[in-house]
């Protein structure tokens, strides 16, 4: 749908502040211990994002941080909430595990009732995206193909699997973005991150969707956020601007460059909370 008016809707979300953000070790290709990270810098470009959250008016909570958990600052990794109910993550590496923890602790806390505590890996929304019907859950480095009927089950809605076989994209908020989640229309992706056969799926669900270049995907530009109107993305992505401009969205560039040190953007950074 092209030149379309956009609405934006009031969101939620879940946010944890980078003071204890460091790469010591690593678990994805965008991880370099040699590399040093510029902390002040970090926690400014995050408090950025936190700000422009709610300059647009929408709702960010805060989760304490860790001190030996200095992954905490991607707190989309940390569950995937739909209509109130909580599918907690199950980490894959040894050195996040317990951050699984500490969000289950938090819904508890702040009133959810239905809070699961999942058999099966799965790394919260860094690989389950929310449209207005699906479950739409990655696979392929990081989280379990078991953990997809076990989310199916939970939130009772179709799930369709997607293969990711590049790993710098090792999770599908890396490699594909819902920008309207109303509808079961609005994605923009990046194909090569994905098997042939996931990309003829995302071809036929998905017909009319921004196709990423190479050069937008590397800068991370699909690790966005959309309120349906507002789509918050790296400023370094600037091959995605235009498109999303032709489609009616209002893309709002941001500098994580600190936190890209870790793999993460502005996705990664932002769990919502429907």
């Amino acid at each position: 749908m092209r030149n379309a008016a956009r609405r934006a809707t009031e969101r939620r979300y879940l946010m944890c502040p980078p003071t204890h953000f460091k790469v010591t070790y690593s678990i994805n290709p965008w991880m370099d211990p040699a590399k040093p990270v510029d902390l002040p810098l970090a926690l400014a470009q995050w408090e950025d994002l936190r700000d422009r959250y709610r300059d647009l008016g929408h709702t960010v909570e805060e989760l304490e941080p860790h001190r030996e958990l200095p992954d905490m600052v991607f707190a989309a990794n940390g569950a995937t909430v739909v209509e109130g109910r909580v599918l907690g993550a199950r980490f894959a590496h040894s050195e996040r595990t317990a951050e699984a923890a500490a969000h289950r602790a938090w819904f508890r806390a702040n009133g959810y009732e239905d809070v699961y505590e999942p058999e099966h890996i799965n790394e919260g929304e860094g690989d389950f995206a929310v449209t207005a019907s699906w479950l739409l859950a990655g696979r392929g480095f990081r989280s379990s193909p078991l953990s997809h009927p076990e989310a199916q089950e939970f939130f009772g809605r179709p799930v369709i699997g997607l293969d990711l076989v590049d790993p710098r994209y090792y999770h599908l908020d890396t490699a594909l973005c819902v920008l309207d989640d109303s509808t079961d229309t609005e994605v923009m992706y990046y194909p090569p991150a994905f098997s042939k056969g996931s990309q003829a799926v995302l071809a036929r669900l998905f017909p009319d969707a921004i196709i990423a270049e190479e050069p937008d995907a590397a800068a991370l530009g699909l690790n966005a956020v959309s309120d349906g109107r507002h789509v918050l993305l790296p400023q370094a992505a600037v091959g995605l601007f235009g498109p999303l401009r032709e489609r009616g969205y209002e893309p709002i560039g941001m500098d994580l460059s600190e936190l890209l040190k870790g793999g993460g953007s502005v996705k990664c950074c932002t769990q919502e909370l429907r």
